[in-house]
Parts: structure tokens; C-alpha cells; sequence
């Protein structure tokens, strides 16, 4: 499937360990003005975090740290609500310590874990009106609009629009240094603007 030559991020499971991350994240207004409200103190996170790893051993949700491959973490992802054939994810922050490409190379490694590993035909997810770098992304990557509210729109995308999004980013992105990803990050990134 999807495979990024040199993985500049990789996913991996959030531990206790990583409250004060998550918490840092959260509570900072760069990213967290499209975000559903924490509280704001140490203690509740871990025990939030304790209480999704039950959840998480079950298979009912996975909740990733995004890292780059030199270790330092740059943001989290989360992979929820199953339905007989379909995943969502949400909880996608990418900060400062990100690489150029992480938004896309995380996006697509969520889209592996939910088809391959688990299994899923497609995704649905929402996006808070007003996000409007959120929205353009997601609808280049070719996810449709199936519904809205009075605060969010509500996306579906399938497997297969996933892998055609790949198949239009691959020549792009083969050959990339692993500090970029890519062989040519600004024409991957005019193609998601």
C-alpha cells in the first residue's frame, strides 16, 4: 500500500507518558481554535489517557503521538467511531517540530491503518465550519461532503479515493530526502492548496 520512502513521521501509540504533550497541544491557541475544550490540568489528561487505553485494548479507538524519525513528537491523531465499514479520525494536531509534509504523510498513514489494518472500506470524519485549510485539504485528497450542521461539515472518503490521491502525489513524493519527504515538497504542497 502507501509507503513514504524514508518516513519522515510514523505513528505510534499514545502512553501516559505523553499527557504534558497532549495537554501542551490542546491548551495552545495556535491549534486548538477548531478542537473540542480540555480541561486544563495534568491529572486529567492521564487519567483520560487511562481510561482511552482500555478503550484502545478493546479496539473500540486508537490515539497516535505523531513523531518524526528523529523521535521528537509534532503532533497526535486519533482513529474512532467504527461502523460496520467505515472509521473516523479526528484529534489531528501538527505543531511547530513538524516536518514540511507531516499533515500528508500522516494523513496517509492513518488511511493505511484504518483500510489495512483494520480493515475498513472508508472513512467518514467532521471538520468545524471555518477551517478552512482542513476542509480544502481533506477535499483534495478527494473526500466529499455528506452533510453539515450549524458548526461542522461531515466528510466521507473512500479506499479508493485515497489510493488515487496516492497514485497523484507518488511521483511527487519518490526519491524524497527523509528531511522532506519529498522530492519536491513545494509542488506537493501547490497541489493540496
Amino acid at each position: 500500500m502507501m509507503k513514504f520512502k524514508d518516513n519522515a513521521v510514523c505513528l505510534r501509540l499514545v502512553n501516559e507518558s505523553d499527557a504534558e504533550f497532549i495537554l501542551k497541544l490542546r491548551l495552545d491557541n495556535k491549534y486548538n481554535q477548531f478542537l473540542s475544550k480540555v480541561k486544563g490540568d495534568l491529572q486529567s489528561q492521564v487519567e483520560w489517557i487511562r481510561d482511552y487505553k482500555k478503550e484502545e485494548k478493546l479496539g473500540i479507538q486508537y490515539y497516535f503521538i505523531i513523531e518524526r524519525s528523529d523521535g521528537v513528537p509534532c503532533g497526535t491523531v486519533r482513529i474512532y467511531d467504527f461502523n460496520e465499514d467505515s472509521f473516523s479520525w479526528g484529534s489531528w494536531i501538527l505543531n511547530e517540530q513538524k516536518t514540511r509534509l507531516a499533515a500528508i504523510e500522516s494523513a496517509f498513514k492513518v488511511y493505511e491503518y484504518g483500510f489495512k489494518n483494520l480493515g475498513f472500506k472508508k472513512s467518514h470524519f467532521e471538520v468545524m465550519k471555518g477551517n478552512e485549510r482542513v476542509i480544502k485539504f481533506h477535499s483534495k485528497m478527494g473526500a466529499v461532503i455528506d452533510g453539515e450542521d450549524a458548526e461542522n461539515l461531515y466528510f466521507s472518503i473512500s479506499k479508493e479515493s485515497v489510493m488515487q490521491a496516492w497514485e497523484d502525489l507518488e511521483g511527487l513524493i519518490k526519491g524524497a530526502p527523509s528531511h522532506t519527504v519529498a522530492g519536491n515538497p513545494a509542488k506537493i504542497l501547490r497541489y493540496l492548496k
